[in-house]
């Protein structure tokens, strides 16, 4: 039987300087202190966001400081508390702009029922809709963010600074590179454009331009979250400084899709 989202409480730590995690398992959730307010990235489900208020306040911080709610692409497990936060604490919230009707209800994408539940519930209409090259700032925090369409159409991957007060490095995270929605059979049964897949390949290439020092994954697995937290809670502060790791990620997904449409490819050319 499987798990609830509830049952995957993670303990929040440090990432690195004005940085921290404070997700669960499934998805993660990161949290930057900018000096002039709290932005959190991706809440993730409602059923959770207990338990990121939770990490939060362990940490020291105040929910009730969040000012803006940054949301990497329109699925359930990333934006589905989104509203439930902004209600609670009043931030704006932003979203690519190809992902709007994803966060509104308007299309029903949000993967909510592939991940097992009935509906989407908590639709809301996005702040902010961002474009490829906008820049959030607030306070000492300016996330640039690039639209790396595929996993859907307003995946925004993001890139800013943290500082420990002594170094200032460059963190990045891509918003999504999960193959469940982006095979041929997905994409055509919902309507999406069939060339989503060498977008996503496109976006890999944007990304492998982008200097990334501190790599962050939008799952806990894509980085080894889990494990360099815990060498983080240990008294390694420099766990997640990991240029070579970003570029990995980069290739091994590249693969990935690569993978799957010489396989779609193999499977048209036999019928």
């Amino acid at each position: 039987m499987l798990k609830k989202v509830w049952e995957y409480p993670v303990a929040p730590f440090r990432v690195f300087g004005n940085l921290y995690f404070v997700g669960i398992e499934p998805a993660s959730t990161h949290l930057i202190d900018t000096g002039a307010g709290l932005i959190v990235i991706d809440p993730g489900y409602p059923e959770s966001l207990y338990i990121v208020l939770e990490s939060i306040r362990r940490l020291g911080f105040d929910p009730m400081k969040i000012k803006y709610i940054v949301l990497t692409h329109g699925h359930y497990d990333h934006l589905g508390a989104a509203l439930h936060l902004q209600k609670l604490c009043g931030g704006e919230t932003f979203i690519g702009r190809p992902d709007r009707d994803y966060a509104n209800g308007t299309r029903d994408l949000t993967w909510a029922k592939e991940l097992g539940y009935a509906s989407y519930e908590s639709a809301f209409e996005p702040d902010h809709l961002l474009d490829d090259g906008d820049k959030i700032t607030l306070g000492g925090t300016t996330i640039t963010a690039r639209l790396t369409p595929g996993h859907t159409e307003g995946t925004l991957s993001f890139f800013f600074d943290v500082s420990d007060g002594v170094r200032t490095l460059r963190a990045g995270m891509h918003g999504g590179v999960g193959m469940n929605s982006l095979s041929g059979a997905f994409l055509k049964s919902h309507g999406l454009p069939m060339d989503l897949q060498k977008q996503f390949l496109a976006g890999l290439d944007l990304c492998r331009k982008e200097k990334v020092e501190v790599f962050l994954g939008n799952h806990v697995g894509q980085n080894d979250t889990l494990g360099k937290g815990k060498r983080v809670l240990a008294g390694e502060k420099d766990a997640f400084i990991d240029p070579k790791g970003w570029l990995d990620f980069l290739d091994k997904s590249e693969k990935r899709m690569r993978d799957l449409m010489a396989k779609e490819q193999a499977e048209g050319s036999a019928q």
